[in-house]
């Protein structure tokens, strides 16, 4: 089931109890009384509408929104600015007049006044005012059973805990409001106290009444709930709690439609809205498109920016152009293996500053396949749209502002594309499902929780199980069998010269926790590339600095838009809280929020 048209008429309805403006607390226009609410009925429209806060968007009077009435990209739940240009798999892409607020945050110049920090909180916000208004009218509720609200409740405490987890990996330090704060003091709460064991709180009782699955594809279950938790106690370092969780969900973990967990054979079948709600989808935020609402409503306008630009069939925009450190890092050795410390020592060919006119040959050095179906690269085939042009699908002349790729985990298939985007607006919407949790994420925390503890033969099983299905031939890219003609189909010829590798019997053991960690932590960046993760793992393992000053010194001689780009240790690790809410919490002179380091 999909929850977006449902939410549609209940805001239609005025059924949400809070509105979304700069304070929690005030109420929607039209917004029914609690009283009205409290039903079995009433309850379930209100746990819909906290499903529907997960996209953090709205379409309102023709306008793409999120929820704080803002672009819908500025809060995009995809977090392909605070995770991945941040992290620096990604350029902003455009050129330097369009988005200036996200080349500044992409150089770690922003200030609070910065738009992009007000949408994020304030949407996010929005989620847990629905989820908590779910908590208030059920306590008041006489027609459900109390098995029946412990599951709904559980659904309820788990959106909450994404969402506070969400704003604890962003802006650190946060105020925790939950339902029993009346709503006139929601906005006196500090954000001194760590929102931590709240969080693993509210896991905690989804894991503990969440059956193991659901009628309803979208909901999420008691091993998304054990997942979540398990991640909680990774982002604190308590690596014991979290092996005992990830034993469980690797073993025994079921998806909520009743699938064991595992990696699906086909990689890009993660990012297919034909083949979304696998076995690898552990916490996914449902997407759809062309489903009668007649709009872009219901499919993903939080990434309706990056999409190739010029003469492409996509139309707009041209942004979340991936990084030349990024495609570098897919370069493999003669022995199929990643180079860990050296792989800007062995750069990709790429076609910058050549026209898309002008002849140009690929690399022929050898790659992880993973790159091709995560990076956009001139003369490679774009899914089954063609090969990539190059220059004419870049916006900035000359690729000098971005560099020449562009993103394709985002990107639907065109023989789909009927049925699984929406073009009735400027740019593209998707039906494709963004996917918080992945299976083959799971494997690689459970992977960096095993070699934290010393279990490295443990590790490089996690960790090979996720190079083998990179590995395996089906997951190389292919020529066509003919260029003009993509949807014929393809040959058996690889459109790349693909090398990659297990690790060896011993590899991680011989090398010891450093090296362990280093292979995993680069693994991650391989398999999760531009899907949100980077910055917020650069920060978890204490390496951003050094991580993000050695990518500005690269990326910076290639293109200009991150030129000046800086991370200060001690500030960058967080995104500062934003100004509009530090003013909003200042009574009489002083403020319930406080700043966060050094901004």
């Amino acid at each position: 089931m999909r929850f977006h048209k449902i939410i549609l008429s209940l805001v239609a309805a005025g059924l949400l109890l809070g509105g979304c403006k700069d304070e929690l607390d005030i109420p929607a226009q039209g917004a029914l009384s609690e009283d009205q609410l409290a039903t079995k009925a009433g309850v379930n429209a209100l746990l819909l509408a906290a499903y529907a806060a997960l996209d953090g968007q709205q379409y309102v009077n023709n306008s793409v929104q999120n929820l704080s009435g803002s672009n819908a990209w500025e809060a995009s739940p995809s977090n392909w600015v605070f995770g991945s240009i941040a992290g620096g798999d990604a350029h902003k892409g455009s050129d330097g007049s369009d988005q200036a607020a996200v080349d500044a945050i992409a150089k770690f110049t922003a200030d609070p006044t910065n738009s992009y920090f007000n949408s994020k909180w304030r949407t996010v916000y929005e989620g847990i005012n629905r989820t908590n208004s779910v908590l208030k009218v059920m306590a008041e509720t006489t027609d459900m059973t109390e098995d029946e609200k412990k599951v709904v409740a559980a659904e309820t405490r788990f959106l909450r805990a994404h969402f506070y987890f969400e704003l604890k990996k962003i802006f650190g330090n946060i105020p925790w409001i939950d339902e029993t704060i009346p709503s006139a003091e929601a906005g006196k709460v500090v954000n001194t106290v760590d929102v931590w064991p709240k969080i693993e709180d509210d896991f905690q009782y989804a894991v503990d009444n969440l059956p193991p699955t659901q009628s309803d594809v979208g909901r999420v279950n008691k091993w998304a709930a054990m997942t979540y938790l398990a991640k909680t106690y990774l982002y604190q370092k308590k690596y014991p709690e979290a092996k005992a969780l990830f034993d469980q969900v690797v073993s025994q973990g079921v998806t909520s439609n009743g699938l064991k967990y595992a990696l699906v054979a086909h990689f890009h079948d993660n990012f297919d809205a034909a083949t979304e709600n696998n076995s690898e989808s552990v916490f996914a935020i449902q997407m759809v498109a062309n489903d009668g609402s007649g709009s872009i409503a219901n499919a993903n306008q939080g990434d309706m920016l990056n999409f190739p630009y010029g003469d492409s069939p996509f139309r707009c925009c041209g942004f979340f152009q991936p990084t030349q450190d990024l495609v570098n890092s897919y370069r493999t050795d003669d022995d199929g293996l990643p180079y860990l410390d050296e792989y800007n020592n062995h750069p990709v060919k790429s076609d910058q500053g050549v026209a898309s006119n002008t002849a140009f040959t690929e690399d022929t050095g050898n790659l992880d396949p993973r790159l091709d179906w995560t990076v956009g690269r001139r003369g490679l085939p774009y899914l089954d749209w063609g090969h990539h042009p190059g220059a004419n699908w870049i916006r900035s002349p000359g690729q000098t502002y971005a560099g020449p790729y562009s993103p394709k985990k985002n990107i639907y298939m065109q023989a789909t594309q009927n049925q699984y985007s929406d073009q009735s607006v400027w740019a593209p919407g998707t039906a494709i499902n963004l996917n918080v949790i992945r299976f083959a994420d799971v494997l690689l925390m459970a992977a960096e929780v095993e070699a934290q503890l010393g279990n490295y033969n443990i590790a490089q099983g996690y960790v090979n199980q996720v190079r083998a299905r990179a590995a395996d031939p089906q997951n190389f890219v292919y020529e066509y069998i003919d260029a003009s003609k993509p949807l014929d189909g393809y040959t058996t010829t690889p459109a790349a010269t693909y090398e990659i590798a297990e690790y060896p019997a011993g590899a991680f053991t011989a090398g010891g926790r450093e090296f362990s960690l280093k292979a995993i932590y680069f693994e991650r960046k391989l398999e999760l590339a531009m899907e949100g993760h980077r910055f917020f793992d650069l920060v978890r393992w204490e390496i951003a600095e050094d991580a993000l000053t050695a990518f500005f010194t690269y990326e910076s001689t290639i293109t200009t838009d991150i030129q000046g780009g800086k991370f200060i240790a001690g500030k960058n690790e967080h995104f500062p809280i934003p100004q509009r809410q530090i003013d909003l919490s200042t009574s009489n002179g002083e403020s319930a929020l406080t700043q966060n380091d050094l901004y």
